[in-house]
């Protein structure tokens, strides 16, 4: 996977669904923190994948944006684990 962890490539996705979606809502990051009760950098940080967001701020996200979770989870997937654990699959 070009030295990226699964986790990492969630994060970018997650990141760019959420930049495109808060875009589409014509939103700034400072808007959609402040509709969202989070700091601004918490919107840069997500969109820049250097994070995965917690549930309540996953809520958070598609209330204020009114979209559907798999807007934002688009092209994220889990496989299940056997005996090594689980992982992160991101499509292309």
């Amino acid at each position: 996977m070009d030295g990226r962890t699964r986790d990492e490539a969630a994060a970018e996705r997650f990141g760019r669904n959420l930049f495109l979606s808060r875009r589409r809502a014509g939103l700034s990051q400072e808007r959609l923190a402040a509709l969202c009760s989070l700091h601004r950098t918490e919107i840069g940080l997500l969109e820049q994948g250097r994070r995965l967001p917690r549930v309540d701020t996953l809520l958070k996200l598609v209330a204020a944006l009114a979209v559907d979770p798999s807007d934002l989870l688009k092209g994220i997937d889990w496989v299940p684990g056997t005996e090594r654990g689980g992982g992160f699959v991101v499509k292309p």
